[in-house]
Parts: structure tokens; C-alpha cells; sequence
């Protein structure tokens, strides 16, 4: 088979995907290795089964307590979000036919942000705050496609898009709304950083809490993996080759939502990774979405890991994520769209 009869699996001057799947596979792996040793307490590769050993014997000691503890339910919990988001933010761009979608498109984000910014004035515990968060930005979306309903709009495109855009600016209200009411001497700052996202006091509770909406909401993806790529064509030619395209949307709807409210609950508000790691996917092996999810959610695992590794190393205090993904993701996005309009000057 010659390049370019596959469907997108094989394009002419490029790698195949295969080989972008598992070269992203590896680098993760390697990146996975690197940030485990990183760190103000410094461990070496040498050391992980030593304590691996220490720990299934029972015993206790500050590197094993800094490793299992401290370290690696971060970078686990760094690798779902990132690999979340992209997935969200890829399958939101295919079924809206829009670049310029991220995963907070239908609210999702803004409700999770009230969610958790309401569970800290409530001085909820740490897991109140995370599901009240989480439950919170499933019932943005909810909200968003029963006005779209109730508006007559039956869920097409620009009725839920219009909606989610009035529901997302809402539930942003009410998140600095209740910031106003805030302490300013406890829990104001308490809120502000939350906002501005980060993975300082990741535990494997917030693990457990991304792994299952991650299986979930990820497997719905994959189920529609091929009806993604016939949605990109249009509804109907969709609909004449026997798909139906809102109950596609509805299905992909649910598996971003379930990824995008589930990190937003446990790393705080974490913008540009599922609106730039989808396009940076496409340059790599093109829009098939058989290849663009799996190569999405590698390239946004390892970007997010590689930001985190920066956010808690280069500094004394951490810097929040949210400024690290945007000085990254702004310029790449303006060289995005540079790119895109020569692109159309020259056709």
C-alpha cells in the first residue's frame, strides 16, 4: 500500500502513526523516569527497587515517603489530566468542526471552578471540595444542553455552542461572585490559587478520582473513534452513510465531559493543553481520529509532565500551571494561526 491510500494512516512524507504512537510511548516512559528522580530530594534510578523493597516490607523512610507519596501520585495525576484534556479537546474540535474548541466549550470548566471555590467557603474536606467540583462541572454541561433543548435549538451546533458559551460565562460569575464574598484573609488566597491550577498536594486519592472518569470517559472516545471522522465531512454526509450525529455529539459530550471535570476538580483551572495538543497531533499523523486521540493523549501526558516537572523545580515556590501553559500555548497558537493564514493565501 502506498502512502496516502490508507485513510490517513500513511501520508506521504511522514512517519506512519504506529511510529509516532510508540516513539511518543517511549519518550513519555523516559520523561516518567527523568521526573520521578527530579525534585528538591533527589533519587536516583539505582534506587526505585530498594524502595519498592522498603516499602512492600513494611518499612519507613523520607525518600520512600517523598517517592510513593509525594512524587508519584503527582506525576500519575499529571499524565491523566494532560492526556485528558487533549482527548476532550481533540474530540470537541472533530464533532464541532471548529479549531478553535477546548475542552471548557459547553462549561464544564467554569462549573467545576464554582463547584470547588463553593466546597472551600463551605470548608469542605479536601474530597468534598474535589467532588463538589467534579458534580459541578457535569451539571454546567447538563444545564448547557437542556436550555439548548428547552430552546428549541434540539442540539445542533450552534444552539449548544451559544448556550455553553451563556452557561460557562454564568457559572464564571458566580465563581468571582463568591471570590468577592470570600475571606480576603483565608480563603480568598485559598481560592485564587486553586484558579490558577496545580498538582501540590496530589495524593493517591486524586489518582483514584481521575483513573476512573479517565477509563470511562476516555473508552466512550475510542468507542467513536470512526464516527468522529465521518463528522468531520458534515452531518449529512454523516447521517447518509447511517450515522447519527447527535447522538454521537451526546455520546462524545459525556466521555469530555467526565475527563474535563475531572481534572479541573483535582489540578484547578489548566487551560491551552486541549486546544494546542490536538492541532500539534494533527501535524504529526494528520485527522484520522484512530491516530489522533491515542497520539493526543501521549503528547498531552508527557506536555503536561514536562510543565509540571518546570513548575516544581525551577523555582522555590511553585509556580502555578496555568501560567506555564499559557506562555507556551499562547505563542505556539499565534505561529498556529500564522501558519494557517499563508496557508490560505497561498491556495
Amino acid at each position: 500500500m502506498k502512502c496516502g491510500e490508507s485513510r490517513g494512516w500513511c501520508h506521504a512524507g511522514k512517519k506512519s502513526p504506529l511510529f509516532w504512537m510508540v516513539g511518543l510511548g517511549v519518550a513519555v516512559a523516559v520523561l516518567l523516569a527523568v521526573s520521578l528522580c527530579m525534585g528538591r530530594f533527589s533519587i536516583w534510578p539505582g534506587d526505585f527497587v530498594w524502595l519498592l523493597r522498603e516499602r512492600l516490607a513494611g518499612a519507613a523512610s523520607d525518600a520512600g515517603y517523598v517517592f510513593f507519596d509525594v512524587r508519584l501520585p503527582r506525576i500519575l495525576a499529571a499524565l491523566f489530566i494532560g492526556a485528558g484534556l487533549s482527548m476532550a479537546g481533540g474530540a470537541y474540535q472533530g464533532i464541532f468542526n471548529n479549531p478553535m474548541v477546548s475542552p471548557d466549550l459547553l462549561g464544564a470548566s467554569s462549573g467545576a471552578a464554582f463547584g470547588a471555590v463553593l466546597g472551600i467557603l463551605l470548608s469542605f474536606s479536601a474530597l468534598g471540595m474535589e467532588l463538589s467540583a467534579f458534580l459541578m462541572g457535569i451539571a454546567a454541561v447538563v444545564i448547557t444542553y437542556v436550555i439548548s433543548l428547552a430552546a428549541g435549538g434540539r442540539g445542533d451546533l450552534l444552539s449548544v455552542l451559544l448556550t455553553g458559551s451563556v452557561v460557562g460565562s454564568l457559572f464564571a460569575a458566580f465563581t468571582a461572585g463568591a471570590t468577592y464574598l470570600s475571606d480576603p484573609n483565608s480563603k480568598m488566597p485559598e481560592i485564587a490559587f486553586w484558579l490558577m491550577g496545580g498538582l501540590a498536594n496530589v495524593s493517591f486519592r486524586e489518582v483514584w478520582l481521575l483513573f476512573l472518569p479517565f477509563c470511562l470517559g476516555g473508552g466512550i472516545l475510542f468507542l467513536q473513534r470512526w464516527q468522529l471522522n465521518l463528522l468531520t465531512f458534515g452531518d449529512e454526509e454523516a447521517m447518509a452513510l447511517g450515522v447519527n450525529a447527535a447522538r454521537v455529539r451526546l455520546c462524545v459530550t459525556v466521555g469530555a465531559t467526565l475527563l474535563t471535570a475531572s481534572s479541573v476538580a483535582v489540578a484547578g483551572m489548566v487551560g491551552w493543553v486541549g486546544l494546542i495538543i490536538p492541532h500539534m497531533g494533527r501535524a504529526l499523523v494528520g485527522p484520522d481520529y484512530r491516530a489522533l486521540l491515542p497520539v493526543s493523549a501521549l503528547m498531552g501526558a508527557g506536555f503536561l509532565l514536562l510543565v509540571d516537572d518546570v513548575a516544581r523545580n525551577v523555582n522555590t515556590t511553585e509556580i502555578p500551571l496555568s501560567i506555564l501553559t499559557a506562555i507556551v500555548g499562547a505563542p505556539f497558537f499565534i505561529l498556529l494561526l500564522a501558519r494557517r493564514i499563508r496557508t490560505q493565501q497561498e491556495l
